[in-house]
């Protein structure tokens, strides 16, 4: 029913309840009044009486109306609540369609997962298991490998730097998760010290035989210098033997004084002629030279040689010349009638002292020259000897300026002592 009409119904009803309001009071007043109010009062009544009905039916209807209004309302409530519902149980319905959809991707990208874990861990666990198994075999690879290349660079001169490098070598296994017991690496240093021996027996089986063609060089041009040296007296004895028969002859057996000088340079050629045969015969016999060279190896340092030269200076002059660039100071220079003993005994006393201490061959000493006289005198006796060595180039070098070091090359070339090679 329209709003409106149901707004009528309700004034009626409204309009009923008064007006049976006021036939009731119209009847009760007209009762009061007496006989003559009767006729009012009974018409009041049967007004009363009349507009009860309607005002009942009024009442009745507008509670019927809104009882039906209310329904209606209560109805179209439901219809949304339902609607709602509806519509809830469809999102909700969509929601769980949703959530089995994400739940089946995770769970299948879960099971993808699980099994690229599983995978991956199967092969961490093969690689886990073949590791030590690989480390050993490489480690071990490694080890050896070095062990034969240190043994192969092994020279008598080199043995601490080969030893280092097996060590450093070990220690590298040793971090890298190879261990290396205590008992192998002593192993590997001792097989190490053995090969070095080989080494320095083979280095000295060579360098003795190097001793040996050097010495036998070295007595043949001592021979060859005899020999010589032999021829020469012998002739200078010839020819003075000629020059006093002669000077014999026109003297007519007179002791001149040309005859005796003659007489006394025969003397002195025969007592040549004997040192030179008697060296000949004692192959032992030579000098022992001590000298020093303070420009190039620097304070106390001395080389103590031998030499079986007539002429000891001349093997001075020779490792003078090109080997160092200023010439040997001779401190020493002893003849004795076997040399080589000597020679030895300064050498084992001045071991300790050795400059070099791989190659014993080198015959250079870090001592002072007292020490060395002193050997001298307990093997050969007194002997004299220079304190303060000259080194004259190599303090006149120091001291020369650059202008002066220019004037002398320019003297030097003009003069023809110096070519061009000698400033290239």
């Amino acid at each position: 029913m329209p709003e409106s009409t149901k707004g009528l119904f309700d004034y009626a009803a409204y309009v009923s309840i008064a007006a049976g309001i006021l036939a009731a009071v119209g009847a009760i007043g007209a009762f009061v009044s007496g006989a003559e109010g009767s006729g009012s009062f009974l018409a009041f009544l049967v007004l009363f009486l009349g507009t009860f009905p309607i005002t009942a039916y009024a009442i009745t209807h507008a509670d019927y109306m809104r009882a039906r209004r209310e329904r209606a309302e209560a109805r179209e409530l439901i219809e949304r609540l339902l609607e709602q519902n509806g519509q809830a149980v469809t999102k909700w319905r969509q929601f769980h369609s949703d959530l089995d959809r994400i739940i089946a991707d995770e769970r299948a990208k879960l099971q993808k997962e699980v099994h690229e874990k599983r995978s991956e861990a199967e092969r961490m666990v093969d690689f886990a298991n073949n590791r030590e198994k690989t480390i050993d075999n490489l480690g071990r690879r490694f080890l050896n490998d070095t062990t034969k290349w240190v043994g192969s660079k092994l020279t008598g001169q080199n043995f601490s730097t080969q030893k280092d490098r097996l060590i450093k070598a070990i220690e590298f296994c040793r971090k890298n998760e190879y261990e290396v017991p205590a008992d192998t690496e002593a192993e590997l240093l001792s097989d190490l010290k053995r090969e070095y021996e080989a080494v320095l027996r083979r280095e000295h089986a060579k360098a003795e035989q190097a001793r040996i063609k050097a010495k036998i060089r070295e007595e043949q041009k001592a021979e060859r210098e005899l020999e010589r040296e032999m021829r020469r007296v012998a002739a200078e004895r010839q020819a003075i033997e000629a020059a006093l028969a002669e000077a014999l002859a026109k003297a007519a057996g007179e002791h001149t004084a040309e005859v005796e000088a003659l007489q006394a340079k025969l003397t002195e050629a025969e007592a040549r002629s004997q040192r030179a045969l008697s060296m000949a015969q004692q192959t032992r016999a030579g000098h022992i030279y001590v000298i020093s060279n303070v420009g190039s190896f620097g304070e106390s340092v001395f080389k103590v040689g031998m030499t079986r030269r007539l002429e000891p200076l001349d093997r001075v002059k020779e490792l003078g010349d090109a080997s160092v660039p200023f010439p040997f100071d001779v401190h020493m220079m002893i003849s004795c009638d076997d040399a080589p003993k000597l020679e030895n005994a300064l050498h084992r006393a001045l071991h300790g002292s050795r400059v070099n201490r791989v190659n014993l061959r080198k015959e250079y000493f870090r001592t002072n020259l007292e020490s060395i006289r002193e050997i001298v005198v307990e093997h050969h006796g007194e002997v004299d000897y220079v304190a303060e060595p000259e080194a004259l180039e190599y303090r006149e070098s120091i001291q020369m300026s650059d202008d002066d070091f220019a004037l002398v090359e320019e003297i030097q070339y003009a003069a023809g002592v110096a070519d061009e090679d000698d400033w290239e």
